[in-house]
Order: C-alpha cells, then sequence, then structure tokens
C-alpha cells in the first residue's frame, strides 16, 4: 500500500495504522502544495477502508478492490470542482447519497477534491454531514489552503499536513521512473511538487534552453540573446512556469551580483502585464531587452 506514491512516509504509516486497528476517521482533511500526491494517498486509503479482506486491507484481490481498480466500485465517489467551484449542489447530491447504505463493503468513502474552492454557503451545508456522519461513512476533504476552510470545518476533521518531495528524492524518481535527468534548477521550479515534474518533464529541453540564455546572457548581443529565448513567445500556456523559472536563475546570479536583482523586479511585473491581458509578445520584447540592458 503506497508503496509507488514518493514521500510523506509518516502519514502513510499514520493511515496504514488506522486500517490495521480499525480506527478510521469519519473525516480527514489533507492539506499541501498541488502536485505532492494528496489526492493518490487519499484513493489508495480509501482502497484499503472498503477492501473486504479483515486480515489484509488492501488485498487486491476481492470484489471491492476489482471494482475499485476498474472505477465500479458503488462504495466509492470522487467529487471535483465544477469549473472553479465545489458547488452547493454537488454538495446536497452528495449529502442524498451519503445516507444510502453501502454495497458491496462494510463502508462507503467519499473525496472531496480541491475542497478548498468550495464557498462558504457549500461548506456550511457539508458541516452537516460532518456533524452527524452514517456510522459507515468516511469523507476526505482534499486541498491547497488551509485557511480556505471554515474554523467548523477543520473543528471535525483529522488534519494531515503533507510535506513537499525534497529535491533528491525528487530526481531519483525521475531518473529511475522516466530516465530523465534534470538540473538543481529544473528542481527547485517543481517546488517539491512530483506532479509538477511529470508534467514538465516533456518539457525540459525548452528550460535547458532558459538556463543556457540566462547563464550567458552577459556574453550574448541583444538579438541573440532574443532569438534563444524564442520559445517564450510560443509556450503562451506555460509561461508563468518559464518565468518562475528565470526568477529562480536570476536569483542565483543576484547573490554574486546585485545587478540581477532588479531583472527579478521585470520579470515579476511582466508576469502581472500578462495577467492583465497586455499584450502578449509585446510584454516578452519588454521583458528581454529591460533585463539584457540591465545586465550589459
Amino acid at each position: 500500500m503506497f508503496q509507488n506514491i514518493l514521500g510523506n512516509e509518516s502519514i502513510k504509516k499514520l493511515l496504514i495504522e488506522a486500517l490495521k486497528n480499525d480506527q478510521v476517521s469519519h473525516s480527514y482533511l489533507f492539506v499541501g502544495n498541488s502536485g505532492i500526491g494528496k489526492k493518490m494517498i487519499a484513493k489508495e486509503f480509501a482502497k484499503g477502508i472498503l477492501c473486504l479482506d479483515e486480515e489484509n486491507k488492501y488485498c487486491d484481490n476481492c470484489k471491492s478492490c476489482l471494482e475499485f481498480d476498474s472505477n465500479n466500485n458503488p462504495d466509492f465517489s470522487i467529487i471535483e470542482p465544477d469549473g472553479n467551484v465545489l458547488k452547493i449542489d454537488q454538495i446536497r447530491e452528495m449529502q442524498k447519497k451519503v445516507q444510502e447504505k453501502p454495497i458491496i463493503s462494510k463502508r462507503k468513502v467519499y473525496i472531496i477534491n480541491n475542497a478548498d474552492k468550495m464557498k462558504s454557503e457549500a461548506q456550511n451545508a457539508l458541516l452537516k454531514t460532518l456533524e452527524e456522519p452514517p456510522e459507515f461513512v468516511t469523507i476526505i476533504l482534499v486541498g491547497e489552503n488551509e485557511n480556505a476552510f471554515l474554523a467548523t470545518i477543520k473543528s471535525r476533521c483529522m488534519i494531515l499536513h503533507f510535506n513537499s518531495i525534497s529535491n533528491q528524492d525528487m530526481e531519483k524518481y525521475l531518473k529511475n521512473n522516466y530516465n530523465i535527468d534534470v538540473t538543481e534548477n529544473m528542481l527547485d521550479v517543481f517546488y517539491g511538487s512530483i506532479g509538477k515534474a511529470i508534467e514538465l518533464k516533456d518539457k525540459q529541453e525548452g528550460y535547458k534552453v532558459i538556463e543556457s540564455a540566462i547563464d550567458n546572457i552577459e556574453k550574448e548581443d541583444l538579438i541573440d540573446f532574443t532569438k534563444k529565448l524564442e520559445i517564450l513567445y510560443n509556450s503562451k500556456d506555460e509561461i508563468f512556469d518559464m518565468l518562475d523559472y528565470i526568477n529562480i536563475l536570476l536569483l542565483k546570479k543576484a547573490k554574486e551580483n546585485i545587478k540581477y536583482t532588479d531583472c527579478i523586479k521585470i520579470v515579476e511585473n511582466t508576469k502581472r502585464r500578462i495577467t492583465q491581458n497586455a499584450n502578449y509578445d509585446m510584454s516578452i520584447d519588454n521583458m528581454l531587452f529591460n533585463i539584457w540592458e540591465e545586465v550589459v
């Protein structure tokens, strides 16, 4: 159980012990940065809760485990946001089903993913279920921002704080599972999120181009510098990740030369301009020119 999920060993151990000792709580709150395995661990835990083998919780062979793996277990549900918000109607629909007894297992499990996107009215509706849950139900809330939850919600959940994955563990995982090597700077831009690392692994060549351009900026004329970073013009969907990466590189250079500090401000200003729907190509043009002029 959990053996294919990286990091957060203490949380995994706690959940395994809860299964072994039949001490599963009625409600949990999993909080931590995006992409560090919260939802994956919640699903594995749910599978263990629903497993029919009393001696080996997570047997992989019983009817519950087999139907769980094929996404057909009627005693398990994941609720995802409708757009950018978890709506009160979604919570009310769940509440109707919560009262129905399990079909296969002795229990039922509901995971509310990105639960920090619930508005206060949806949280207040959920509170009624958390206050008096059916004895056979476990609800797992998964989110990034603990402060987004009402105090009354948090007081009725076992809160588990997930840690970011270390660069060393992430580097080893990417090498063993995807046979790719990433630079130390690339690991820093993942912010301990294995999900982000996997998402960006196919773009590593682009990040290496950016790293080379920033490292050699003082040796380049403006035309060559801009040409090297042409990738920025064609990466609108990933631009904020790339700008964050540029700032990581600039921050390291600023420790040796203070003039790079102002370059970081230039990048941050560019992010604001893009967020405010300024002309995209012109924003990149201005950023590259101003960074080059500041340094050279």
